[in-house]
């Protein structure tokens, strides 16, 4: 029996299902599920898909927050893929909990039209234990010496925690990079999202065989050049109204499209 659809497809409905307070939530969103897919998806192709169909509904989800109502038609014409396999990359988005899809009707004629697609935020692992009641009677006494014990123990632990999640670098920023940009910013979190930059900028050119514009060597010297160029303008005191990573992005991809045409580069 088919399911009865009781949303209509009005500028309305969208904002109700918008799943997003501002933009760069959004952004955290998809960098998240694009660090899952490459984790978890084993084939290369499919991984490039899966990301593409993310960037592409997250370009046109900006209107109304994490809602787009591009048709797979659209999608699969935009990404130069068959119907179906834009389907089958939808199924796996939704099974991975990155979206959901909600059937929509036109006003005008009550018909089917384009799903809304959502991008489901990440969810923070949230316990659904409620706490335990306190006893009524008086708890036991615990020695002094006892805890001052489990005192230097949490602290020793805490310690260590800070440490690594200050200094380690995640294995995907080459070394080069990593121990150059170290110099300026001692996050590791900061390190990590300028290679992020440099990775999304290198765009794919040949989905099938997930090749991309730049090797993986061409890759790295663009990005150390790139940084080298950012750390000049941030020292002349330039102005960065849309933030470090954005002016930053613009500093790789404006070096990227010159080194393109680059044929001593290129052929490296």
């Amino acid at each position: 029996m088919k399911k009865c659809i009781d949303v209509i497809a009005n500028e309305e409905s969208y904002i109700n299902l918008s799943t997003f307070k501002d933009i760069e939530g959004m952004n955290k969103t998809i960098r998240t599920n694009k660090d899952i897919i490459r984790a978890t998806v084993k084939r290369s192709d499919v991984q490039v898909r899966l990301i593409a169909l993310l960037e592409l509904l997250k370009r046109h989800s900006c209107k109304q927050l994490g809602v787009s109502y591009m048709s797979k038609n659209t999608i699969a014409d935009k990404l130069e893929l068959s119907y179906k396999t834009v389907q089958r990359l939808m199924k796996k988005l939704e099974d991975l909990g990155m979206i959901r899809q909600v059937s929509m009707k036109r006003k005008k004629d009550m018909l089917q039209t384009a799903n809304a697609i959502i991008i489901q935020p990440v969810q923070d692992d949230v316990s659904d234990k409620t706490p335990p009641k306190e006893s009524e009677k008086c708890p036991t006494k615990t020695k002094p010496v006892s805890l001052k014990q489990n005192n230097k123990r949490l602290n020793k632990r805490n310690r260590s925690v800070e440490l690594s999640s200050a200094n380690f670098i995640a294995h995907w920023v080459p070394k080069a990079f990593a121990d150059f940009t170290s110099n300026f910013y001692s996050k590791a979190e900061t390190i990590q999202e300028f290679w992020k930059v440099v990775k999304q900028c290198n765009r794919v050119i040949d989905y099938e065989n997930d090749k991309r514009a730049f090797t993986g060597d061409q890759e790295l010297q663009i990005g150390v050049k790139a940084f080298k160029e950012f750390v000049m303008k941030l020292k002349a005191g330039t102005r960065m109204i849309k933030g470090e990573f954005a002016y930053f992005n613009g500093i790789v991809n404006k070096l990227m499209d010159k080194l393109y045409f680059d044929h001593d580069f290129v052929s490296q």
